[in-house]
């Protein structure tokens, strides 16, 4: 027991005449809550506290602090002060007396229409602009939460734009759309076209390859066990020259497909293996009786998987999920092996032409192609984490 409140210590008394003396230095009301200091609070704050905090801190925050700066200025000064703007030729881009030779940003506009269309005719790019606005009307309305009617905003995303695509960009002479042979195909176009059917897909096959690889009937499981280590241990490239060389040998010869098919299937496959990866450590994170639960409700397995334990698992699976996505939007560069004109090898073509042959066009194209992948990567990557705090919310409420 401490002394103040030991009973056997007396207690002084203070006279009254000296307690009436403290009566003017007391305040009768109390203080009012006081700001916090602006030193730990703000900008300034969080630099004290994560940055500046100790002495070894301090040192690592000035020298990666220089590094960053330099490597950041050095980029700005390529990009934008020491860039070229305006030219017609690789004349305009070279060197200037006094000063280094930044961008050509001249060769980008010009094949700003080659980037996105590639070799497919000119008077036909009407139509992957219609297909262009289809898709992104599509987005919209899928990706906005409260979007009214996202069932049919579903259907049409999944359904009628995938239809319209195939006929507006290979043809239907019956609607008086001459057939566009898949190799004009190139740019950005192609890359669109592979990386959303290998991110549609591979949700629903990595979903029923995650399904099966846990399924009590051995054929089943070891068949999904089998395909997914198989694709998981062998890089895409070789896949995709699999799928280009050998696909052709067990199809008879009028039933071979494009190369942009062939492509198309080896990218699904390939993503939908991870995904399942992805979608059993959700499934794994769940627990048992959230499956006893559904059956004592008497929902079946497809009734429970689909109601109650896929939903909790994709939930908490979002991060994992677009991460894949984001890598199989940028793996679909590695088509250009197999002599794809996607993205990057219609930026490759570019810097090779001897109109534009200077010795900054090769760092141009591939920091253009750098900006429009982190664009799109970057843009799934916040929506992704708008919709895992939203979700994070509403499970919290």
């Amino acid at each position: 027991m401490s002394a103040v409140t030991d009973p056997s210590i007396p207690v002084p008394e203070i006279p009254v005449s000296e307690a009436r003396s403290f009566e003017g230095y007391v305040s009768a009301m109390p203080v009012e809550p006081q700001a916090p200091p602006a030193s730990t609070t703000g900008v300034v704050g969080w630099m004290r506290m994560h940055l500046f905090s100790s002495l070894g801190n301090t040192a690592l925050t000035i020298i990666f602090g220089a590094f960053a700066l330099y490597m950041i200025w050095g980029l700005l000064s390529f990009a934008i002060f020491d860039a070229t703007w305006a030219g017609a030729d690789r004349e305009a881009c070279l060197a200037h007396t006094g000063r280094e030779a930044g961008a050509c940003w001249p060769m980008i506009t010009e094949r700003l229409a080659y980037f996105t269309y590639g070799s497919y005719p000119i008077p036909q790019r009407w139509r992957v602009d219609v297909v262009f606005l289809l898709g992104v009307i599509g987005l919209i309305w899928v990706l906005w939460i409260d979007a009214p009617r996202r069932d049919l905003g579903a259907f049409y995303f999944f359904v009628i734009v995938p239809v319209a695509a195939y006929c507006l960009l290979y043809g239907l002479p019956l609607l008086g759309l001459p057939i566009v042979d898949t190799d004009l195909w190139g740019g950005f176009l192609v890359t669109l076209v592979i990386s959303s059917a290998g991110i549609v897909a591979a949700l629903p096959l990595g979903i029923l390859l995650a399904l099966g690889r846990r399924s009590k009937l051995p054929v089943i499981s070891v068949a999904s066990t089998i395909f997914i280590e198989v694709a998981r241990g062998v890089p895409l490239i070789t896949v995709l020259f699999v799928a280009k060389v050998m696909l052709g040998y067990f199809l008879p010869e009028r039933f071979d497909p494009a190369l942009m098919v062939k492509a198309l299937i080896a990218v699904a496959l390939f993503s939908a293996a991870y995904m399942a990866e992805v979608v059993r450590g959700g499934l794994q994170a769940i627990p048992k009786g959230q499956q006893e639960g559904a059956s004592s409700l008497g929902l079946g397995y497809w009734q429970s998987m689909r109601l109650i334990i896929l939903p909790q698992a994709l939930r908490i699976t979002i991060p994992g999920i677009v991460n894949t996505f984001i890598g199989g939007f940028k793996d679909t560069s590695l088509i250009l092996i197999i002599g794809m004109f996607d993205f990057l090898k219609t930026v490759e073509v570019a810097v090779e032409d001897p109109k534009w042959s200077t010795p900054v066009s090769g760092p141009t194209g591939y920091l253009f192609a750098a900006i429009v992948y982190w664009i799109c990567c970057f843009g799934m990557s916040r929506y992704s984490r708008a919709i895992e705090m939203r979700l994070s919310v509403a499970h919290k409420r």
